[in-house]
Parts: structure tokens; sequence; C-alpha cells
């Protein structure tokens, strides 16, 4: 007779089995092919792939000069699993530093909101930048220290104590960008501004690896297959910049303890020849182990070095825009060459007064471009909004007057290839209206004729200025970099952009320009040989007014736009005028006079005391 508990209790058995085995194998599968900690712990130990990066490409001026390179770095890192038996004192002894600063060290690595991600089976960075001493006195020392390893990395150098806010500088890449961008991990390096940061991609060329072998201790014993399924790391692309870096110089040397900015323009191509913010800083002090000390002094210092003033800074562009505002009335026809205006002391209308220096009365177009007369472009910019040529009357007169100052540059960004470009301010008829209601009219505005009022440029839109009169009517988007290797550069930068303004009106400004350099408010900047045509400007301000000076030389077929911009400078011919013509008989000429170099002696040596100005 058949036992049926017992059959029973075979099947239960068999199931049992069954089931244990069908557990081991899927538990098997995830450890071996899914689990990736396992995964990781198994290829581990026997392999090790080490990133090798790639060096970042070069800078050039546009003579061909090295301005930035790389100068071999080293890091140690180490993966936490294989340097469990290491001496720590003697560690601390080969690297030079205290107990303390590393339990420091190592509980930050293991922090996960300070370092997400952490496991002990990948790798982590320890020391970054290694001076030439460190890293000599670490590899003799290396193999009492298993787990640890070396990794091969550049830093920046530089071969000039300028343009450090244009170049700018590398830094530890953000957590957020780690998780945009795959290219990036914990402990890479990434431009974090200027052109460093503009044309990263470009310059930081392609990451390689290389796999190596361990034996059953961890030790390295060499190239995994001869190399096979190593990948060679891509240099970087080299930048020729369009910057001259000895009128770089020069305009640094000649904004020692000021204020403020200069910027040059080739106005054919749209090139930056120079573009000064000061104060400057020495670019070699962002570089190695001092970096993060030197940009917590520079961030706190209250004159704002890191700013780049030239493409950041707004100010009222003062009697420079009265280019602008001429250009405008002739092409609207409002005004001829020959139409004057009286100017008794300055603008007055009713019992509204805005105040001029002496100078003849009345008096035409070109004469008051030289003399920088208020009363002629406030008058100019009355006739505008009371005339019956705009249906819609002043409101249509002022969207009008804004169109055409947004053909020429203003009130939007220009585009250049440097980071945090502002916009300045270029107001409408909604703006008024929001501020005043249906009841402005041109004498509530009339200081924006004279730059003043809400008007705000910035200082590279007061070069394009330059650079548009001088091309008269033209101009291409300025930027720095002439040329990337093996690429070219944006359509933009070769494109040229018309304003709304006639070439014929042009060149009755460019005269008047060129009157204010012989005969009116330049004539510092009548440098014989030159022709150089400007235009000061003295721009109010809550404290001491700005110095301006926009210009270009020579008159016909210009090589060069400029802008000065300094703060507290007082009028535009005390330093905007013969910091500009410096800065354009040392380009147009190669060399200064010894007459130049004593002025520009003089100049740099001038301190502004800015302690209660506004800036």
């Amino acid at each position: 007779m058949k036992d049926y508990n017992l059959e029973s209790r075979k099947f239960i058995l068999a199931g049992v089995v069954i089931l244990v085995l069908v557990t081991y194998v899927i538990r098997l599968f995830n450890i071996q092919l899914r689990n990736e900690e396992y995964k990781t712990l198994a290829e581990n130990n026997a392999y090790y792939t080490k990133t090798v990066y790639p060096a970042r490409g070069h800078m050039y001026d546009r003579n061909g000069k090295l301005l930035v390179y790389n100068q071999p770095s080293y890091d140690i890192t180490f993966i936490p699993r294989e340097a469990m038996k290491v001496d720590t004192t003697e560690l601390c002894n080969a690297l030079g530093m205290t107990l303390e600063e590393f339990d420091e060290r190592m509980e930050r690595i293991k922090n996960r909101k300070l370092n997400p991600g952490y496991s002990s089976y990948t790798e982590q960075d320890f020391v970054t930048q290694l001076s030439g001493e460190e890293f000599a006195r670490f590899q003799e020392n290396m193999f009492r220290f298993p787990g640890f390893y070396l990794r091969k990395r550049s830093i920046r150098q530089y071969n000039y104590k300028a343009a450090g806010v244009l170049l700018g500088d590398i830094g530890e890449v953000s957590r957020s960008k780690i998780e945009k961008d795959p290219y990036y991990g914990r402990g890479d390096y990434i431009g974090t501004q200027g052109l460093e940061a503009s044309y990263e991609e470009a310059l930081r060329g392609q990451k390689g690896t290389e796999v190596l072998l361990r034996d059953a201790h961890g030790r390295i014993q060499g190239s995994h297959s001869n190399g096979e399924f190593d990948q060679p790391a891509i240099r970087g692309k080299d930048l020729t910049l369009s910057l001259d870096i000895e009128l770089q110089e020069l305009g640094e040397r000649l904004m020692e303890n000021k204020i403020g900015s200069i910027v040059a323009i080739e106005p054919a191509t749209g090139e930056i020849l120079c573009m000064v913010s000061a104060p400057s800083y020495d670019p070699s002090l962002l570089t190695g182990r001092q970096r993060g000390k030197n940009h917590k002094e520079l961030s706190k210092d209250k004159r704002k070095p890191l700013m780049n003033r030239a493409v950041m800074g707004t100010y009222p562009p003062g009697s420079t825009f009265k280019t602008s505002q001429a250009l405008t009335f002739l092409e609207e026809g409002i005004i001829t060459p020959e139409t004057s205006f009286p100017c008794a002391g300055g603008f007055v209308f009713n019992r509204f007064k805005l105040g001029c220096h002496a100078h003849s009365s009345p008096t035409p177009l070109k004469p008051a471009i030289a003399t920088s007369c208020n009363a002629y472009f406030c008058w100019g910019l009355h006739r505008m909004f009371g005339s019956s040529k705009y249906e819609g009357g002043t409101k249509e007169a002022m969207n009008r007057w804004r169109d055409y100052m947004v053909s020429m540059g203003f009130g939007y960004r220009l585009g250049v290839d440097l980071p945090g470009e502002a916009r300045g301010m270029i107001p409408n008829a909604d703006y008024y209206t929001k501020h005043y209601g249906n009841y402005w009219r041109a004498v509530t505005v009339i200081s924006i004729a004279i730059g003043q009022g809400e008007v705000t440029l910035t200082p590279l839109q007061i070069a394009n200025l330059g650079a548009t009169i001088a091309n008269r009517g033209t101009y291409i988007t300025p930027h720095m970099v002439k040329a990337i290797e093996g690429d070219t550069i944006r359509q933009e930068y070769l494109t040229p952009k018309s304003t709304l303004v006639g070439r014929k009106s042009y060149e009755h400004i460019v005269e008047g320009m060129r009157l204010a350099v012989t005969d009116g408010t330049c004539r510092a900047a009548n440098i014989p040989g030159l022709d150089v045509c400007g235009k000061t400007g003295t721009a109010q301000n809550r404290g001491k007014d700005h110095s301006a000076f926009m210009g270009f030389a020579p008159m016909d077929n210009p090589k060069i736009a400029i802008a000065v911009y300094v703060e507290n400078g007082g009028f535009g011919a005390t330093y905007g005028v013969p910091i500009g013509a410096l800065l354009m008989e040392k380009y147009l000429n190669g060399e200064l006079s010894e007459e130049s170099k004593t002025k520009a002696d003089e100049i740099s040596k001038r301190v502004i005391n800015y302690g209660t100005s506004e800036r």
C-alpha cells in the first residue's frame, strides 16, 4: 500500500531544493551582472582604469605672443577600500600635514552631502595641485601607501601680468554642472570666468583612459593588453585672440589707481584690440593651491577687480552720446548740417534750464559737436518730439528715437564673446508713461539728448558707437577671439550690421568729431599725422563727474576706435582724452614718442580718491 504522505513530502522537499537553487542563481546573476557595487569591486581587483586629462588649449595674442599655457601639476587620489591599512602618521609626514588635517579631510570626503556619490570602491581626490617638491617627496614613498595614486594634471601659467579679467581662470567644477554635463566628474576643472568660460568646450579637449593591471595585492603591474584598451586624450584647441597685449599693458598702466574701463576695437573687423577693467589683477593669482584664498581676497575688495566693467558696468554715456542724437536728427530730417540753435548758457525752455559752457551762439551742427553744446542737442530732441510728421505725437516720436538707438547697438547686449554682458538702458514711450502718466513731453525727458537721465551704456557699447561712426554706419559684433584652431568663428563675428542712418549723415558727424580734435574739446588728442576724430564726455554723477572719451583714427580708413571711461575723473579732457590719445598713438605708430612716454608716466601716477564716491 502506497504511503501518500511520504510521496507528498518528496515533492515538497524537491520544491524546496529547486526554490533554493533558483534563489542562488538569481542572487548570483544579480551579483555578477547587475549589481554595480560588486561589479566595480571585481573589476577593481583586476584592473585600474585611470583617467588621462588632456592639456587645455593655449591662448595667443593677435601678433602670435603666447599669453596662456600649461604647467604640469599633480593630484593625489585614493580608493578608500584599498587604503584601509595605510599608516596614517607616515602618510601625514610625507604630505606635510597634521593628523587633525588628515581626519578633517577624510570626514569631508566621506560626507555624502559635500561629496555626493561617495563610494569606498571609487577613486576620491585627496590632495590637488601638488608643487614639484611635494610631488617628488610623495613619489619616493608611494610604495608605502597602497590605494593612493598620483594623477597628472596641468595648471594655467601666464606670460604677462595683464588681462586677468579677460582671460579668466579655471576652478573645480560645481555639482550642478556635473549633473548637467556627463563630461565632468568630481574634481575636474572648468573655465569659470572670462574666455576660459566662454570657450570651455574648445579649450578643454577630450579625456582619455588608461587601463592598468593589478596583482592579487592590488599593486599596479603595467598596462592591460599592451594598451589595447587605452583611449588617448585629445588636446584642447588653441585660441588666437584679437588682443594686442602691449596695448593692453599700456591701458592697464594708465588706469592704475583709477576705477573705470578702456575698450579699443578694430572697426573693419569688430576685433577687440584691448579691454581694460580697472582695477585689474595679475591672472597668476588665480592658479595653484592659493587660488581659493586669493579669489576670496579679490572678491572682498570693494573696488570689485573681478568685475569686468567694460561689459558689466553701465554708465550714463554723457556727451559721447550726442553723436547718436545728431545722426538721428539728420536722418529724420529734423535738422540739416546748417541748422543752428541758440545757447544762452544752456537750454532754456519756459522756466526749465539745462546749463552749458561758454562758446559762440547760435551754432550749427559741426561746431556744436566740437564744443559739445548741450543746448543744441536738447533743442534737436525738443523739435523731434514736437514734430507734426509723427501722427502719434510725442509717443511715436519717442519710439522712433528708440529704434534708432537700438539699431546703433544700445539697449540690448551686443553679443560679445565674454560672460556677463549687461544690456544698458534705452527708455521707450511706455517706460515714461508708466512713470509720468500721459502728461510727459520732450522737456520732461530732455536730459536723454545729452546722455544723462535714464540712458545708460556699457563702455563696450560706447566703443562700438565709435567703430560704427568710423565705418560710416555699420559694425561687426565686437569679439575677443580672432581664430579657433581648426574651426571658424561664429558668423555674427564676420557679418556687418547696419544702423538706420545713411552714410551721408555719418560723414557730417565725422567732420564734427575731427573739428573737436583740431579746434574743440578734444585738442589733447590732436596727434600729428594720425587725423584723430573724437568726442569728449563729462557724465554727471552723485559724486564727482565721470570722465569719458570716444574716438577713432585715422579719419579715413580708420584702424582703431576707442572708448575711455574713468569714474569720478571729472571733465572728459582730464583723463578720457589723454588716455585715449596715448593708446591710439601706441597702436598706430607702434610706440610712444618721448613726450608721450612722459605723459603716460604722469597719468599712471595720478591717484583718484574714491573714499566716499558712489560707484
